[in-house]
């Protein structure tokens, strides 16, 4: 791996669905543990957790992994890591991607690989992964959220609704995937130009952004270039809820 660049792993005490979800157990580990192990066989040159919680604070320093305490009043992952290039005192070109602290089963491979796309495509601020919607009810998940890029590889635009909208062949047969159409799903990894986190955390959200939940509608709303690859390798899904928790667990502690 030739491309400089660093990982942050946002993780956030309180959960919705999981409070205190970093810090769960997964085969005698925090699950944070099991994602910075993850991190750090990849080409980064430093991974760096990055959390508004002592708690977390304290349980990460005990694997010895750098720690880095951020302002509790973010309201996403992209916030965190803007203050956390201010933090490091990034240049405008550095390369950070963003790691989900709840993704225990990340592959180190497209890690690599979303940063090394960042460095190719110049004319993105932005690189992250797709994989291929195999079944219809993947098309009407609102879970999996819905990518159409252009020619070149960038986004047109995300959604969570079924994109783009088949319609002849939905009107002639509801109940199959249609042919011909390269249905993707997005993967939740991303890798960012320092200097677009600056600008992110400034332009405020657009109502695209809020309509779908979508954080990065704000960069297309703005105009900035996504570049969307096929992921190398299609990790396993993160942990939302307690039912993920346990499959995760059953995984790892076969291992």
């Amino acid at each position: 791996m030739s491309t400089p660049f660093i990982v942050v792993i946002p993780a956030r005490y309180g959960s919705t669905r999981l409070p205190g979800k970093p810090l769960l157990a997964i085969a005698g580990k925090p699950m944070v543990q099991h994602v910075w192990e993850r991190a750090i066989e990849s080409g980064a040159k430093q991974v760096y957790i990055a959390t508004d919680d002592s708690r977390i604070k304290e349980a990460c320093e005990a694997f010895n992994a750098p720690v880095l305490m951020t302002r509790g009043d973010h309201r996403s992952g992209t916030d965190r890591l803007e203050e956390v290039a201010t933090m490091l005192g990034l240049a405008d070109d550095d390369i950070v991607v963003n790691v989900q602290g709840d993704e225990p089963l990340i592959p180190a491979s497209i890690i690599n690989q979303v940063a090394e796309n960042l460095a190719l495509f110049n004319e993105a601020a932005i690189a992250t992964l797709s994989e291929p919607i195999k079944e219809l009810d993947g098309l009407f998940n609102p879970n999996f959220v819905k990518v159409v890029t252009d020619c070149h590889g960038y986004a047109l635009t995300f959604s969570r609704a079924p994109m783009p909208w088949a319609r002849d062949a939905m009107l002639e047969n509801p109940e199959l995937l249609p042919d011909g159409i390269p249905y993707r799903r997005h993967i939740g990894l991303y890798a960012y130009r320092a200097g677009f986190l600056h600008d992110y955390v400034n332009w405020g959200s657009c109502w695209l952004e809020r309509c779908e939940s979508l954080e990065q509608l704000r960069a297309l709303w703005n105009g900035v270039k996504i570049h969307v690859g096929d992921a190398l390798e299609v990790p396993p899904a993160g942990v939302d809820t307690m039912d993920d928790l346990e499959r995760i667990r059953q995984i790892l502690e076969q291992a």
